[in-house]
């Protein structure tokens, strides 16, 4: 039995008028209902919920949930809540009972076949394209160098010598805050490999069964993947010359872990403000402090060190200068924050489909279970970053600019500002949320998500640009 109090009746009027609905778990199946119905411009609760369970044997397959009863709402009124539970049998098999939450109308929609066709043919173009300019391109690069080895000295300084053989003595030069660097990079194969273990178990396992099964193997698979973090990390840093490794590690171990903490705890502060259901609780955030510190900390100081030991060693094709060689001035188009901007276009254009199907799994609450779509999708990301990566730091080279490292970084991470900015329009035109909690909650979260995928997007392009540079420089003679 509640009375209904001014405030009280404040709150349910304004549910009942805002459409509000709840979400309840029996055994791990979720169900929904209205909270009340306006007519006639009078607010009525729905007071009876009525639970049909449906059984196999002795385990629960089926759950409905059907509200009824209306009361009108009014200051003083005393309401009294009752249910029912009516249980029957049924055939349906345990393993086929989230069957009915799936959605192959919205998720196998020939939109996203066609997005997935849309998407492969730009990898085979952008493949095609980066071939056949890069192979022209350098063979005559190639020619033109031969042609001046053998001219004398003279003719060699009277030519007009350019292009990114110039600067084969500044091109592996370490990178401006080096610990920064690696540490990103080092983050970046350990959410790369995050992402590929945690969608192999989810096609394999169907993890969407299970509440919270998805979180907590991601959760997992990060520690026991931070071995990875450290050695590449650690690799990198040792080979750029880096002395403090003890801070590199350090940085490398929590950046990522201290940007989702750090998020996650100020929303949860304005959720307990408001006393959402979304509140984590405290237990939860000591148990997750104290895998960061007995678990993720040790297996990336493992990594570190090993990684230092065994990949350590510079093995530049080119020796570095002694004095960094003077960039030149360049057309505007060239410079390193144009071509970073433009870098994310086309990487965000063969995902954008995606991150709806994603985004409306996620915050209209459909369950998502097309992780072979995701994984797709996820490669040809992969593909169209390289490519794209490869072209900008040729252009970059051939400008004579040696900061490659981090262009060929932020270009590839700038597709994080396209899906970051397009979670404005799907918040605006997609969403009904509003109000702090709601509005903090969705961009918080959808910054994490685009800032991880920048940083797995800056790691692959910085991959494949750093395989490419040493392919075009070893090749080329070098006085």
């Amino acid at each position: 039995m509640v009375e209904l109090t001014d405030k009280k009746h404040k709150a349910f009027v304004y549910a009942v008028m805002n459409q509000y609905w709840y979400q309840m778990y029996i055994d791990d199946l979720p169900i929904w209902g209205v909270v009340g119905k306006e007519e006639d411009k009078k607010y009525y609760i729905y007071t009876h919920k009525k639970f049909d369970i449906s059984y196999n044997g002795k385990q629960i397959v089926d759950v409905s949930l059907t509200p009824e009863k209306k009361e009108l709402l009014k200051v003083g009124a005393k309401i009294k809540f009752t249910y029912e539970v009516n249980w029957k049998p049924s055939n349906v098999k345990f393993e086929d009972r989230f069957d009915k939450y799936l959605d192959p109308n919205f998720f196998q929609h020939r939109i996203h076949w066609f997005s997935i066709f849309n998407s492969f043919m730009m990898v085979i173009f952008l493949v095609g394209l980066v071939s056949m300019i890069l192979m022209r391109t350098l063979r005559k690069d190639y020619a033109r160098y031969s042609k001046d080895e053998e001219a004398d000295d003279m003719e060699r300084d009277l030519g007009d010598e350019y292009g990114w053989k110039q600067i084969h003595g500044d091109v592996f030069r370490p990178a401006s805050n080096a610990m920064m660097f690696s540490a990103l990079i080092g983050a970046g194969y350990q959410l790369t490999s995050v992402v590929l273990c945690v969608i192999s178990f989810a096609i394999l396992g169907e993890l969407y069964t299970e509440r919270g099964s998805l979180l907590s193997t991601s959760i997992f698979v990060y520690a026991a993947t931070s071995p990875i973090n450290g050695y590449f990390g650690g690799s990198l840093y040792a080979r750029m010359g880096g002395k403090q490794w003890i801070k590199q590690m350090l940085l490398s171990a929590f950046i990522v872990p201290a940007l989702v903490c750090g998020t996650a705890f100020f929303i949860n502060f304005i959720a307990i403000y408001y006393h959402a259901s979304r509140a984590i609780p405290f237990g939860t955030m000591v148990a997750v402090t104290c895998i960061c510190i007995f678990v993720i900390l040790p297996l990336t100081l493992i990594g570190t060190i090993v990684g230092r030991n065994l990949d350590g060693q510079p093995d530049f094709p080119c020796r570095v200068n002694a004095v960094p060689r003077p960039i030149p001035e360049k057309k505007w188009f060239m410079e390193p924050a144009v071509i970073i901007l433009l870098g994310g276009v086309l990487p965000f254009g063969s995902i954008f489909i995606e991150m709806y199907f994603i985004f409306t799994s996620f915050w209209a609450y459909k369950i998502y279970y097309v992780y072979g779509f995701m994984l797709l999708v996820f490669l040809i990301l992969i593909i169209v970053t390289v490519c794209v990566t490869i072209v900008c730091t040729y252009f970059l080279l051939n400008a004579e600019d040696y900061r490659w490292q981090w262009t060929s970084f932020m270009s590839a991470a700038s597709t994080a500002i396209y899906i970051y900015i397009y979670s404005f329009y799907y918040f605006f035109f997609k969403t009904k949320m509003y109000g702090l909690f709601q509005t903090s909650f969705y961009f918080g979260y959808m910054a994490l998500f685009s800032g991880a995928l920048g940083i797995i997007c800056g790691t692959v392009g910085y991959i494949g640009t750093n395989v490419f540079v040493r392919k075009i420089y070893s090749n080329v003679k070098i006085d």
